[in-house]
């Protein structure tokens, strides 16, 4: 499915009972775009969920999601991201740390970047330890994370 939204198109897909990857456009493309849309209602209320999140009256997601990819290591980063609600932030290292890898920055950093559900698990929170924006995976980059940072009150630096 995909869905309009204030930082591009979005692309989701989905088995029969979870959210299993969103794609935020860049460059204008997205993965399947030259697929055909195949609607389910699981789909349909990850879309009404987003576009209340973009309207600004939904704070947090409530949908089943599965990581079809990744390692040991990338599934305890992501499950520390998807804990971290509307407008909290942390850091690479203290999410290192909070996951018992301490040290771990440039990894987490990695993880971080290879998350397959961008927004419903919220890596866009994390900076660097001087809410410095050091990069963004999704999307058009850092630009989409400003966006999404401002959109959640969330203090940061470029």
């Amino acid at each position: 499915m995909r869905v309009d939204s204030p930082i591009g198109r979005l692309e989701l897909t989905a088995d029969a009972e979870h959210i299993l990857s969103l794609t935020i456009e860049r460059d204008g493309h997205l993965p399947f775009e030259t697929e055909p849309e195949r609607l389910s209602p699981l789909l349909e209320r990850a879309r009404d969920q987003l576009g209340e999140y973009f309207a600004g009256t939904r704070r947090e997601f409530d949908l089943p999601v599965r990581y079809a990819t990744g390692t040991p290591f990338q599934h305890s980063v992501w499950d520390r991201l998807a804990a971290l609600r509307f407008g909290e932030v942390t850091s690479y290292g203290e999410l290192g740390r909070e996951i018992g890898k301490p040290g771990s920055g440039r990894a987490v950093g990695g993880a971080v970047g290879a998350n397959p559900l961008p927004l419903l698990v919220g890596c866009h929170r994390v900076l660097a330890a001087n809410r410095r924006i050091t990069g963004y995976s999704a999307g058009e980059g850092v630009p989409t994370k400003v966006w999404l940072l401002t959109h959640e009150g969330i203090p940061h630096a470029v």
